[in-house]
């Protein structure tokens, strides 16, 4: 069929470019350019957002477009309904009222830590369809396929008075959010802290923005990635002093990511002072993809960092980075210059180990922070937490790991699973079967929220010891190493002592013993910095910690 000359000129190809115009017209009486006065931004999101529409809403780890979120709650829900949210991190309780009200119907998201036992009663009671669960990068991706939203709202931390601007040190996922929107013709409405007429630096140009709001008071920061050194356990220096031995030096682990918590917190506090003394310094633990963590700051001091690149900022670390520019990405201006969307590609591809924690594990390895009652979702970790097909790049960790003579075999990144084999209330970490099995038949999704598939994960620490997983040539072998330091968990009953005492012959499972370590050396007083009081004075008082850290 040959379409005619006629019927081309009739079709038009500028239909979304058309609907916007159109939209933004309808605001001109209430707007100055693009600045959108602050006590009427609900009547501006009342006339900008479109029943239905897609809408992506910047809740990062930190960084929360709080004044925007906060607005969106006050639409009027016969007038804005039906929305499809896009929130990568569900923080804020307004999150989940748009859905109460009625202006939201359904979600695909990330993370829900802190709304994690809300939006999980909110499925099972149907306030809420829920899309999918997504790794972050894979939440990116599609808004650029079958996501892309009609509305971006996003936070900044100034703007001038042309729409350019300057987002800090938590520049985070700000520009992936704005890209998606701006250049398929959505509506991009930004909140800053002000308006000022000169700007530190031009992280987003004003080309890609429609609108500014300034909030009615600073977007809301927390410090997600602050761990207190008091509350570090002897259990948790235990595991670290194993991580440091028996993967760290064992494979040459130079570059790397830690996920946030008190073990990978005491491993970096433990850097200076048991790391020193095994002379491992310039051999492990150089390059890192993290947020700037205060713990990490005795180990920068004493010469072991030599890169960290940013997902975010942390609350108080500012002064400190501005004053490390030979460690931390930084701009002429001297603030950290952050992307979590680039530093989750780095934190997959670039570096050769992923370190964090879980809530449940099975005999497999499989693991998930989504339990009965409780959709946290898993962020980042899957998307770090694998052994990315697509690597090319050979380096002495990710060799270390080849098992096979064959001339076409690979490295493997190092993925490692560190758990106390119970939680709090006595849950046992090892389980016969995942909860998110559960969870996915309850929330309709078709594939079970894992976070970290056991295929992928390479070791397994407790405070028993070590499980050498990409060793195993069996899931029953599998099956007895992770049974093995799984302590007193219905999994850890099934291991037999005569089995554990052949896997420690054969390497294939490590105890403390077994790498040299004795337990009773597992004190506090091994850390670097014992409080944060500590962590402020190693860094010459550049650190300033949040008020709910301060304890002198």
């Amino acid at each position: 069929m040959v379409i005619s000359s006629v019927e081309m000129e009739r079709k038009s190809w500028t239909t979304r470019v058309d609907a916007k115009k159109k939209t933004i017209e309808s605001v001109q009486g209430l707007v100055d350019g693009v600045i959108i006065p602050t006590e009427r931004i609900v009547e501006v999101l009342e006339r900008l957002i479109k029943p239905g529409d897609r809408v992506v809403l910047e809740g990062n780890n930190q960084k929360q477009a709080s004044f925007l979120s906060k607005s969106l709650v006050q639409v009027d829900p016969k007038k804005v309904h039906d929305l499809h949210m896009i929130i990568s991190s569900i923080s804020r309780p307004e999150h989940l009222d748009i859905f109460e009200y009625g202006i939201a119907r359904k979600i695909d998201f990330s993370y829900a830590g802190p709304q994690s036992l809300r939006i999980a009663q909110m499925i099972e009671d149907g306030k809420i369809e829920l899309g999918d669960l997504h790794t972050y990068i894979e939440l990116y991706g599609r808004l650029f396929v079958d996501l892309i939203p009609q509305v971006a709202l996003v936070a900044a931390d100034k703007a001038d008075p042309y729409g350019n601007l300057y987002t800090g040190p938590n520049t985070e996922e700000t520009p992936t959010l704005v890209e998606a929107t701006a250049f398929r013709d959505g509506i991009v409405i930004v909140q800053v802290n002000e308006i000022v007429d000169e700007l530190p630096r031009v992280d987003i140009p004003s080309s890609w923005v429609d609108f500014v709001v300034v909030a009615d008071e600073p977007y809301e920061l927390e410090p997600l990635f602050t761990r207190d050194p008091r509350h570090i356990t002897d259990i948790q220096i235990l595991q670290a002093m194993m991580i440091i031995r028996g993967i760290y030096e064992k494979h040459g682990v130079k570059s790397l990511n830690h996920g946030i918590g008190f073990n990978t917190a005491a491993v970096e506090l433990l850097l200076p002072t048991y790391g020193e003394s095994l002379g491992l310094k310039g051999k492990i633990c150089t390059n890192w993809v993290l947020n700037p963590h205060p713990t990490l700051i005795p180990a920068i001091e004493s010469g072991w960092v030599e890169s960290v690149y940013c997902f975010g900022g942390e609350l108080g670390m500012e002064k400190y980075v501005e004053a490390r520019r030979d460690i931390f990405f930084t701009g002429k201006d001297g603030s950290l210059r952050s992307n979590r969307t680039l530093a989750q590609l780095a934190g997959q591809y670039a570096v050769d180990l992923f370190i964090g924690s879980t809530l449940q594990m099975d005999a497999l390895g499989n693991s998930s922070t989504v339990t009965r009652g409780r959709v946290a979702g898993y962020g980042g970790a899957p998307n770090m937490g694998h052994n990315p097909g697509g690597r090319r790049h050979a380096t002495d960790a990710w060799y270390n790991l080849k098992t096979s003579d064959d001339p076409l075999a690979r490295g493997k990144k190092l993925v490692v699973q560190v758990a106390e084999t119970f939680q709090e209330a006595n849950k046992p970490v090892f389980v016969e079967s995942l909860d998110a099995i559960h969870v996915k038949d309850q929330a309709k999704l078709r594939v079970a929220p894992v976070m970290i598939y056991g295929e992928d994960v390479t070791h397994i620490v407790t405070e028993e010891g070590i499980a050498y997983l990409y060793k195993s040539d069996s899931m029953a072998e599998r099956r007895e190493m992770i049974a093995a330091i799984a302590g007193v968990t219905p999994i850890g009953m099934e291991h037999n002592p005569k089995s554990t005492k052949k896997l420690r012959e054969k390497g294939l499972i490590a105890m403390p013993e077994d790498l040299g370590i004795r337990r009773s050396d597992a004190k506090r007083s091994l850390l670097a910095a014992k409080n944060i009081d500590e962590l402020v004075q190693w860094s010459g008082g550049l650190y300033n910690p949040p008020a709910r850290f301060r304890s002198w």
